[in-house]
């Protein structure tokens, strides 16, 4: 009777959520209620160059708070990097980690709390609920609008010497708070809007048909889908705050579902994808998702079609199987409307890390929540018809 109950239970866990113009402002007033002394300010060069860092560093000045700065990562944050946090995090004596930045700055800090909370090399651990005891204080403040790193309880980090991303899994990786101020995206260039917004919707749409979803995440996912499909392609556009704003609720909305449903098999080809090549993450998802609808909607077509009329209020009466392909007609129009047209080949990729990159994705914690079973030769498959 424990395991059947076990099978039906569900949890919804999130942080603390500031929404809102301005949220950035109170950076340094949340550290402060947290009693931290020096924080460690996880960044990058391209927030550094926006401003946001400097708005930052402000922000804890006007509370009293001294700051270290690091922001030696790239893209796909590295192990290496997770490590040389910790010890900027140790030399610096810092009792509270501020991140600030898109997916990279968010899951390079996530990796640094709990590496450092624990006294132990990052890979350690790896998988889920691995993490024994809780990290650095982590407060989060997103300036892109789709990786949701601020919200999850995941965090992604590529091992190196494997060529591979491994993902944390725990509440240990969910920030304290989520500061998630719209207008720190009215910087970001065309192409991380169009990325990082079909992340968003990636999350979305595998959230709602994952094997975990509840009555909470899929409320979650159903608006995060409304507002991506509606509103990404007018913030890429650069048609107004509105589309901006709706976008970061949308990345939000999708962070609530994933994080607490999980995913599936578009981001466990990516992660594959970028753990080998190095790929833009959103990208990637971007290019799979509309096989993997196809894939799996041969088999469970009802989720999908519950997503093609939102997307397409005409077809509120239409049949599970036509309502699918207004689905699929929404993302591709939204994808090519967003530039996003180079199949997996034009970005470097060659048949012959096919098989290596679907025995990888087949490996993937993202596997167990797909509501179709895959195997490496179904992956290579699809693989095949994306390339």
């Amino acid at each position: 009777m424990e395991s059947e109950i076990l099978f039906h239970l569900r949890k919804f866990a999130v942080p603390e959520i500031v929404f809102g113009s301005g949220a950035l402002e109170l950076a340094g007033k949340h550290c402060r209620n947290f009693g931290a002394s020096r924080v460690l300010l996880v960044t990058d060069e391209g927030v550094r160059e926006a401003g946001w860092t400097a708005r930052a560093e402000d922000a804890l000045a006007r509370e009293g708070l001294s700051s270290v700065r690091f922001e030696g990562l790239t893209p796909n944050p590295k192990d290496s990097e997770v490590m040389a946090g910790v010890e900027s995090c140790q030399n610096g004596e810092c009792d509270l980690i501020l991140a600030v930045g898109g997916g990279s700055p968010m899951d390079c800090a996530k990796g640094i709390s709990v590496a450092a909370g624990n006294a132990c090399h990052v890979l350690e651990l790896e998988g889920v609920d691995e993490i024994p005891s809780p990290g650095v204080p982590l407060i989060c403040v997103p300036t892109t609008a789709g990786t949701s790193a601020d919200v999850s309880q995941f965090a992604i980090i590529t091992d190196t010497a494997g060529k591979r991303k491994v993902a944390l899994v725990s509440k240990m990786v969910i920030p304290e708070i989520a500061l998630v101020d719209p207008d720190t995206t009215q910087t970001l260039s065309q192409e991380v809007v169009a990325d990082s917004g079909m992340d968003a919707l990636s999350h979305s749409v595998e959230a709602h048909v994952s094997t975990l979803s509840s009555p909470l995440t899929d409320m979650a996912a159903r608006e995060a889908v409304r507002l991506a499909s509606g509103n990404l392609l007018g913030a890429y556009e650069d048609r107004g705050h509105e589309y901006r704003e709706n976008m970061m609720m949308a990345s939000l909305m999708a962070g609530l579902a994933f994080s607490n449903a999980s995913l599936g098999l578009v981001h466990a080809m990516a992660h594959s994808l970028g753990g080998r090549r190095d790929l833009e993450h959103g990208r990637c998802n971007a290019l799979l998702l509309e096989e993997v609808v196809r894939y799996n909607a041969r088999v469970v077509p009802g989720k999908y079609a519950e997503l093609g009329r939102i997307v397409d209020p005409d077809c509120a009466s239409a049949t599970d199987s036509e309502a699918v392909q207004s689905l699929l007609r929404c993302l591709s129009a939204l994808r090519r409307g967003l530039g996003i047209s180079k199949g997996l080949g034009e970005m470097g990729l060659t048949r012959e890390e096919i098989p290596g990159l679907a025995e990888a994705a087949a490996c993937e914690p993202c596997m167990a929540t797909n509501p179709v079973r895959a195997d490496r030769e179904d992956i290579e498959r699809l693989l095949e018809r994306i390339l």
